[in-house]
């Protein structure tokens, strides 16, 4: 299984980053600064990636600083916003540049407040090969935009993104060797959901405020 550098050896600790780049055109306003209980969806999402990461950048274009919360920003290294795909991009090349020594890098999105607190452990756990991308799904639906991705991949990744017309992430994923884990729905006094509910409308933030209040002030 490849190894990345651990705190006392007891859980990966990839580099990891933070696609918050989208044009979120059915929210109508930028995801990042959405706030769920007190907090901005991009905090959240750093708050609940630190525990389990090595370091965290977030990929955003056009912020106008270098750093968000002491984590750096970091744009799509192809113009054009060529979707989510030139951010995983960009957090492969940051990671090579970066932290030369790890294999992998930890790409989450940020509309998605409740992913599980085991994410990275249990992606790496299924890896055996350092050529694998490993996936996460739920409820027999893939969520290809969580997953350790190869920064091997990059130069594949780099032609991909600025030949291929349609740029779909799973197209992408399935030229390659791959794994996929699956999460169990997270239950709650007030039932199940998916740990892997995303914010697209403001309908779904309304949902998320009572997941969030289900289950306490810090979200789970």
């Amino acid at each position: 299984m490849p190894q990345a550098e651990t705190e006392e050896h007891t859980h990966p600790a990839w580099p990891a980053v933070i696609l918050a780049g989208g044009l979120s055109r059915r929210m109508g306003r930028p995801k990042p600064a959405l706030h769920l209980g007190g907090q901005t969806m991009l905090a959240r999402i750093i708050g609940r990636l630190e525990p389990q990461a090595g370091h965290i950048a977030v990929n955003l274009n056009g912020a106008g600083q270098a750093t968000i919360d002491g984590n750096p920003v970091i744009g799509d290294t192809v113009p054009g916003f060529l979707g989510p795909l030139a951010g995983v991009l960009a957090a492969m090349r940051h990671v090579a540049a970066t932290t030369p020594a790890a294999t992998h890098v930890l790409v989450v999105p940020t509309d998605t407040p409740f992913f599980p607190q085991d994410l990275s452990q249990r992606l790496t756990e299924a890896m055996t090969t350092r050529d694998q991308i490993a996936v996460a799904s739920s409820g027999g639906a893939l969520h290809p935009l969580f997953a350790l991705w190869p920064v091997s991949l990059a130069d594949d990744l780099e032609q991909w993104v600025t030949t291929d017309p349609k740029r779909r992430v799973r197209a992408f994923i399935e030229r390659h060797p791959s794994v996929t884990v699956d999460f169990p729905m997270a239950d709650t006094a007030g039932g199940s959901f998916d740990p892997f509910f995303n914010i697209n409308t403001p309908d779904d933030l309304l949902q998320a405020e009572e997941w969030l209040r289900v289950l306490g002030e810090n979200g789970g």
